[in-house]
């Protein structure tokens, strides 16, 4: 298969790495330095693109895509307000896109995880809910996509939470969502059940970012020659 890289930073090494140990071809890297390549032959001739890139640059890389007639996995985070508008756009192109928060395996276990530890949470409103989510200084947007996702997920199954806030729960129903940002720290997400008598936790913690790598590969696999809109949900049935 042939794979365009869209953002060249360290993401983007390791997906490389990882996209050619599964036999794959890199056909075009594109970055802020060479960025009118998008617009060529051969970033065209790519099967499917992968997208790390930053929030404020996701939209247009994504659109690039559409009229390239290139399908793109994304995995930048910070810009979802825009998704009714490029799925819209994606229609128009008869183009594809498979967006995830997180590409990692064991994170959308834990995606899984945490839904089903809400429900069971539901029937129980001696417990409060809070989140931590910890990353590495270099990225952009606090709460991370995936701290939203799980919350998204609590919010979906615990009928006295509505709303999530970063730092701090305003009412009752809120979940808050620390957001920490320290060192080289990958990703680590932490979900806190508490009451006056006990307190339950889960926990995912990424050890380096050759998961989210090895996920957007094996999407990027799912994705080629398919159109419309994916998410991870479409290729593991949890």
């Amino acid at each position: 298969m042939k794979i365009a890289l869209i953002g060249y930073g360290k993401m983007g090494h390791i997906i490389e790495e990882q996209a050619k140990k599964r036999g794959h071809e890199i056909v075009a890297t594109i970055d802020i330095n060479n960025y009118d390549d998008i617009k060529g032959e051969a970033f065209k001739s790519a099967d499917v693109a992968i997208e790390f890139s930053r929030p404020e640059s996701a939209v247009g890389n994504i659109l690039n895509c559409f009229a390239a007639g290139v399908p793109v996995v994304c995995g930048t985070t910070g810009w979802t307000k825009d998704m009714d508008k490029v799925q819209e756009e994606m229609k128009k192109a008869d183009g594809a896109l498979l967006w995830s928060s997180n590409f990692s395996v064991g994170v959308n276990i834990f995606f899984a995880l945490n839904k089903y530890l809400a429900s069971i949470m539901n029937r129980f409103n001696m417990y409060d809910v809070d989140m931590t989510e910890i990353h590495h200084i270099h990225k952009l947007d606090a709460p991370s996509g995936t701290a939203i996702t799980l919350a998204e997920g609590i919010l979906e199954n615990l009928d006295r939470k509505s709303a999530w806030k970063l730092d701090k729960a305003e009412g009752a129903e809120d979940v808050a969502i620390k957001a920490v940002r320290e060192g080289e720290v990958p990703g680590t997400h932490i979900i806190h059940y508490d009451s006056d008598v006990d307190s339950i936790t889960i926990k995912h913690e990424a050890k380096s970012r050759a998961g989210f790598a090895l996920g957007a590969v094996i999407a990027a696999e799912f994705l080629a020659g398919k159109k419309g809109f994916y998410d991870m949900k479409s290729i593991f049935d949890f």
